[in-house]
């Protein structure tokens, strides 16, 4: 996975989401935007540092999530504080607006 960017399943879901600020992207390897979407996460990582969690669930492994989170189209990117939903963005989204969310939730 890219660096800066981890990626997460069922099984380590609720661990990295639980505490702080985690942005979410449910993608899909097929996902012409989502691969699109990669590159720009990974300069928000870039950015942002430590003050933030960058992730990625695949949808196609991990439908249980996907549902969990009403996810109809892919990208979707979610940003949580703390396990709680704070925004949620559908379709590629670009780094300054992600990265002002993120600062929003400090």
């Amino acid at each position: 996975m890219a660096e800066g960017v981890i990626e997460l399943s069922g099984s380590n879901y609720e661990d990295a989401t639980k505490s702080g600020v985690v942005l979410v992207d449910f993608w899909a390897p097929w996902c012409g935007p989502c691969k699109m979407q990669t590159p720009i996460l990974e300069k928000v990582a870039a950015e942002v540092g430590d003050k933030a969690v960058i992730a990625k669930v695949n949808v196609d492994e991990n439908p249980e999530l996907a549902a969990k989170y009403g996810i109809r189209s892919i990208p979707t990117l979610i940003l949580l504080k703390d396990g709680e939903n704070k925004q949620q963005f559908v379709g590629l989204q670009q780094q300054a607006g992600l990265v002002s969310a993120i600062g929003a939730e400090q």
